[in-house]
């Protein structure tokens, strides 16, 4: 039988810790919640490996959905810099892990999913490990979740190879916006940060992601 409590363990030790993510709250949350409930059955036994897990295999015309790796969505919560008394958006909210994680750091959390079965499992099973705090919405990743705006922080979980401004646009004052920017090895994690009517742009670390449905580039016509 997998002693999934020991791997959770192994994973803040030997993933979180040398990747540099230092935040205490985030190390005691991922070492809490039990992602291999949030993976298919068939895949709990890889739920603390170093790498993405896919939720929903490839497909034609998209490339599938994937828990980000542990220290990369760790580390891009760390640039967030998420409060307890913060609204978040999770952006790519999947089966619901990552609003789970959040919910230990903030006051409340809106996840947004676009695939409508996604969407119910991550319900389902939020409920499941007590999260009380965070609630799922279905509905286009790109555009953001306007009825619950302005955020305090915005986590979207994956890449983009598009424009996010609709979503630096659901920012409070201050707020912060946190992606992974580009497809692949030379993708960036990048923190947005609103200043009034300015949004400032900062990449931090070199991360890799899945890119998310709704922030796919446009496909080129070559003649």
């Amino acid at each position: 039988m997998v002693d999934f409590a020991t791997l959770r363990s192994r994973m803040v030790e030997n993933q979180l810790r040398t990747y540099d993510v230092t935040d205490r709250r985030i190390q005691d949350a991922m070492g809490e919640i039990p992602r291999e409930v949030f993976l298919p059955a068939s895949r709990r036994s890889l739920a603390y490996l170093d790498e993405p897990v896919a939720l929903i295999e490839p497909r034609p015309g998209d490339g599938g959905r994937f828990l980000t790796r542990p220290a990369i969505f760790a580390k891009m919560l760390q640039e967030a810099e998420i409060e307890s008394t913060d609204v978040v958006l999770v952006v790519g909210a999947g089966t619901g892990y990552p609003c789970a994680v959040v919910g230990r750091l903030a006051d409340s959390v809106v996840g947004l999913e676009s695939d409508e079965d996604l969407g119910n499992q991550a319900s389902d099973l939020l409920t499941r490990v007590g999260v009380e705090n965070a609630a799922v919405v279905v509905g286009p990743l790109e555009a953001g979740w306007a009825p619950e705006a302005p955020y305090d922080v915005i986590v979207v979980d994956g890449a983009v190879e598009t424009p996010v401004d609709t979503l630096t646009a659901q920012l409070k004052d201050g707020g912060r916006l946190v992606v992974i920017e580009g497809r692949g090895l030379a993708a960036m994690a990048t923190v947005y940060r609103r200043s009034g009517d300015t949004v400032g742009r900062w990449p931090t670390f070199n991360a890799a992601a899945a890119v998310l449905p709704g922030f796919e580039k446009p496909a080129e016509f070559v003649f």
